[in-house]
């Protein structure tokens, strides 16, 4: 019961020391959840209320369920613009915001169901089936989406709903003339809120200041006078029990595996990064079940798809959530605003939530993970890039199947084309390393070649793993052939009977095959085919000093 329910296996032994701390984390984090997730919801195309009601419902639910002590649960930018282009595609354009409550709780029903339906599978592992590169790729074109898709908010222009990022570019270079300067200019200055107070005053929540500023503005000199739009009423109170809509399942389900993915991608590494020594692992089958349950709760309360976000989890963080108490404070601030605030909250500028949302998106794009990719790895920068470009040329929801198969592809060519070269030994010593510039001294043995592979050995990759081999022979023409296995955990049975054709081309050839350091499982495998009764105990050795030994005093060569 503990695990499956994990707040039983801490509220118990919760301290009274950290109430302080939960207490205080939990408001600070308040303060940030309330306007960034009104934000998200204009990106998501919904009421800025619907904002709130993912940090209501899934938030609640995610504190009973959750394995992580400090992940914050609401929504995100990335989640938010997926599914303001799932309901997109799939409603079309609406004239009011509150047309697509209801599919978006549908969707978000969805979403839970896959969530769930992979907890059952024990899909957890999935979570590492999009690389970093392919990912930071992914976020950096969302980014690009989400900025682009605000700056007509922030100017004060018109562009219409559904265009793509060009389109919307197009509108707004060609539209120059028509700005609201009034409105440029408060969002000028909720920019410079939101970007030089964390580095003046880290303590003090930018967002809020940002919202308290344009809602203060606003109220005291009618913006809207000035042509500055306003976000209007908000509904005052709870959200109702909403029933999703089953005939919208055919148009949003592929969507949402998409972002199902996204949400258990996204909290996982957030759950992953912060948790703190001595605390338990974040368990990822159970945060599909926390998520899924968290999603589907959310889906009748006019929630729209729901999951853990980084940066209002650095804030928790940060400010010393000890627990998952903090996140219902969090809630608490989220009802209070819901009961009471909303008439005060109706007053802020759309440039305001406009400037928060140009900020999350910034956030996004990562440049020093491309520099470092750039730097590092120009391969898994040219995998992010392409990501990147998938997200912005083709679409979001399409850009996120170009993550995955980047990231199936990286995978096959690594696995496809593991490493093969030939080794040499240090003099004097039984260190071995790989014959290259970096090693220029090491000795080397007439007649005797030695090589390593790295890796499991299987049907997709044994082929290059023997051209390789072959490449290296024809270069040393060796007597004997020696393949270190140290590094070889597995050996499929495709790879087995390939070895067995390799040996009996090396024979013919006048070479002998001989394999040293096998790990116990390919040994076994060995051993049971009948290569192992070819090579028997005389060309299979215990590890590589043993089978240099050998040949070296069967042959009577030293080392040159």
């Amino acid at each position: 019961m503990k695990k499956k329910i994990p707040i039983l296996s801490w509220l118990p032994g919760y301290q009274s020391s950290w109430l302080r701390s939960d207490l205080l984390a939990g408001l600070i984090a308040g303060a940030v959840v309330v306007p960034q997730t009104m934000a998200y919801a204009t990106i998501a195309g919904l009421p800025v209320q619907s904002g709130l009601y993912v940090a209501l419902v899934p938030m609640t639910v995610y504190v009973l369920l959750g394995s992580s002590r400090r992940l914050s649960v609401s929504s995100t930018s990335a989640l938010s613009i997926l599914t303001g282009s799932a309901l997109l595609a799939a409603v079309g354009p609406v004239s009011n915001a509150t047309d697509y409550i209801v599919p978006a709780t549908t969707l978000a029903l969805l979403v839970g169901a896959f969530l769930l339906l992979a907890a059952v599978l024990r899909l957890g592992f999935l979570a590492d089936f999009i690389s970093l590169p392919v990912l930071t790729g992914f976020k950096a074109g969302i980014g690009v989406v989400i900025f682009v898709s605000q700056l007509g908010k922030i100017l004060g222009l018109s562009v219409p709903s559904g265009s793509s990022t060009l389109e919307t570019l197009t509108v707004i270079l060609t539209s120059l003339g028509q700005i609201s300067w009034p409105t440029a200019a408060l969002a000028a200055v909720t920019l410079a809120i939101l970007i030089l107070l964390p580095r003046l005053v880290s303590t003090i929540p930018a967002p809020l200041v940002a919202v308290i500023f344009g809602i203060a503005l606003s109220a005291l000199f009618n913006l809207s006078q000035l042509g500055i739009a306003l976000i209007g009423t908000i509904p005052t109170g709870l959200p109702s029990l909403t029933l999703p809509d089953p005939s919208l399942v055919g148009s949003l389900w592929f969507p949402a595996i998409g972002i199902a993915l996204m949400s258990f991608t996204e909290s996982t590494a957030a759950a992953r990064a912060f948790r703190e020594h001595g605390e338990p692992t974040a368990d990822a089958n159970q945060e599909l079940l926390a998520l899924g349950v968290a999603n589907v709760a959310g889906s009748f309360f006019q929630a729209y798809p729901a999951g853990g976000g980084t940066s209002q989890t650095v804030v928790n963080a940060n400010a010393g959530a000890k627990t998952q108490l903090a996140e219902l404070v969090t809630v608490g601030v989220v009802v209070l605003t819901l009961l009471v605030l909303a008439p005060l909250i109706s007053l802020m500028p759309e440039a305001t939530l406009g400037s928060l949302v140009l900020v999350a998106a910034a956030s996004l794009i990562n440049l020093g993970e491309f520099r470092d990719m750039a730097r590092i790895r120009r391969k898994e920068l040219i995998w992010a890039l392409l990501a990147v470009a998938g997200v912005i040329l083709l679409g979001i929801l399409e850009g996120i199947l170009v993550a995955v198969l980047i990231s199936l592809l990286t995978l096959l060519i690594d696995v496809d084309r593991p490493p093969v070269y030939a080794i040499g030994r240090k003099p004097g010593t039984d260190v071995f390393r790989p014959l290259d510039d970096h090693h220029p001294d090491l000795e080397t043995i007439p007649g005797l070649l030695i090589a390593r592979t790295e890796g499991r050995l299987f049907f997709a990759n044994i082929a290059e793993v023997i051209d390789r081999l072959w490449e290296l022979i024809h270069q040393s023409s060796p007597q004997a052939l020696i393949l270190d296995c140290d590094a070889i955990p597995d050996i499929e049975y495709t790879a087995l009977k390939s070895l067995e054709q390799f040996e009996t081309r090396l024979h013919n050839a006048g070479i002998s095959l001989e394999l040293a350091s096998l790990n116990p499982t390919a040994l076994n495998i060995i051993r049971q085919s009948p290569l192992g009764k070819k090579l028997g105990s005389e060309r299979m050795f215990l590890n590589l000093e043993e089978a240099v030994e050998a040949h070296t005093h069967a042959s009577g060569h030293g080392a040159q």
